[in-house]
């Protein structure tokens, strides 16, 4: 069982939203609009997690290392980003589990918040798309910082801003991003299954916890 926390900070793809099949249409959209070759969404659920721009690098490459040409970059990213302004949220949807955790969080006296590398003019559209953005006392993006996650900068900021402690905070999320943030951060983590990690097992970066539904955060705390 881990200590009852003070505050709860939840990432977004692969975390709260399974919003791969938005990201895999804008990507082969946008590929299709360079007359290059679509990925499909196999592809595209390895390469979530970094932000819209390493996506796009991904995306042009057809791997997840890697710099493209830059003119190519330059033409691809507005592209990209005005296809994923008119798509974010028309495919995706809520894990299952995470409608009840947000609701019992909710009534549990902790505060609540979302921290994503994804950037501010998608992540706040897409929580209030999908009828959650009232439980978060704060969301940070990852246009809102100078270091997004794997650097602790994002969930130190959250902590601060909402005046909790690093030793009393939780992180849940689903990648060796937000493992890696939460160790340097000295926040507890627990990862979900069924995220997205690149194709790896998340139990491998040894997180405290590894739960298959967001509504088994009940169950591994200490209330």
């Amino acid at each position: 069982m881990l200590k009852r926390p003070e505050m709860v900070l939840i990432d977004v793809d692969g975390t709260l939203v399974d919003s791969v099949p938005d990201l895999a249409f804008c990507v082969d959209e946008m590929l299709k609009q360079l007359d290059m070759p679509v990925r499909g969404e196999a592809s595209v659920r390895h390469w979530v997690g970094n932000g819209v721009e390493r996506l796009v690098k991904r995306g042009l490459l057809n791997d997840l290392n890697g710099e493209p040409e830059e003119a190519l970059y330059r033409r691809a990213l507005p592209i990209f980003r005005a296809l994923y302004a008119e798509n974010t949220s028309k495919r995706s949807c809520l894990y299952d589990g995470v409608s009840e955790a947000l609701e019992f969080l909710s009534t549990a006296g902790v505060k609540i918040g979302c921290v994503t590398n994804k950037a501010s003019e998608f992540t706040l559209p897409l929580l209030k798309d999908l009828g959650i953005s009232h439980y978060f006392a704060n969301v940070l993006c990852g246009d809102m910082v100078e270091h997004k996650k794997p650097d602790p900068q994002p969930l130190l900021l959250s902590a601060k801003k909402l005046g909790v402690s690093p030793q009393d905070s939780l992180m849940i999320g689903d990648s060796m991003s937000d493992v890696k943030a939460a160790r340097a951060a000295g926040f507890a983590i627990v990862c979900m299954s069924y995220g997205y990690n690149h194709g790896e097992d998340i139990r491998d970066y040894n997180p405290d916890a590894v739960i298959d539904s967001m509504a088994e955060i009940k169950n591994i705390i200490d209330w």
